[in-house]
């Protein structure tokens, strides 16, 4: 038996701002976990994003910062131009080391860092987008016993991403976007 999730992330370029508007709507307002994410905006700052998916979530979402530790029941969105890492300590870190795939923040680096951190109990979503980001992290996530899921490239705005992820990785879950907030919330009861 799988063990209960302690963390979500999740990664989307591309037709993101979409996707996770309706992730986020649909957790429960009760949602037990943190939930990171990585979104390629191409903008300086992602306040004004977290701003915008706060209109739509339950839960609250607020920028990631250096040294903070994910909070139950909280939304955090990545940072510009800083790969997050989630330390074995369980605190966010912040790096500018070079780009990976062309991405700061990377959605690899992300979820590589997640499966140190949180092995099995860490659970790994990737979602449109138009590159190849997300696919390795994922891989290495499941390596370690975490639970892969991809939106289904036919439902997604740019199929690039969640196409590479499923070639690369797999998946124990391959869903319309809309079927997967609901299941994150049969998952973490």
């Amino acid at each position: 038996m799988r063990p209960k999730p302690t963390l979500v992330v999740a990664g989307c370029s591309a037709g993101g701002l979409r996707a996770l508007h309706t992730l986020f709507a649909g957790l429960a307002a009760d949602f037990p976990l943190p939930l990171i994410a990585v979104c390629h905006t191409g903008s300086e700052d992602v306040s004004l994003l977290c701003e915008l998916l706060a209109r739509s979530s339950a839960l609250p979402v607020i920028e990631a910062t250096e040294r903070t530790r994910p909070l139950p029941g909280h939304v955090y969105i990545a940072p510009s131009g800083y790969h997050l890492l989630l330390g074995e300590d369980d605190r966010f870190a912040l790096s500018v080391d070079p780009r990976v795939g062309f991405a700061r923040p990377s959605i690899d680096v992300l979820f590589e860092s997640a499966a140190i951190a949180h092995g099995d109990r860490a659970v790994g979503i990737v979602m449109t987008g138009a590159n190849s980001d997300g696919a390795l992290g994922l891989q290495r996530l499941r390596a370690r016993g975490g639970l892969a899921i991809v939106q289904d490239p036919a439902d997604a705005e740019v199929d690039l991403m969640p196409a590479a992820a499923l070639a690369q990785a797999g998946a124990d879950y391959c869903l319309p976007l809309t079927e997967i907030a609901p299941l994150l919330n049969r998952l973490v009861r």
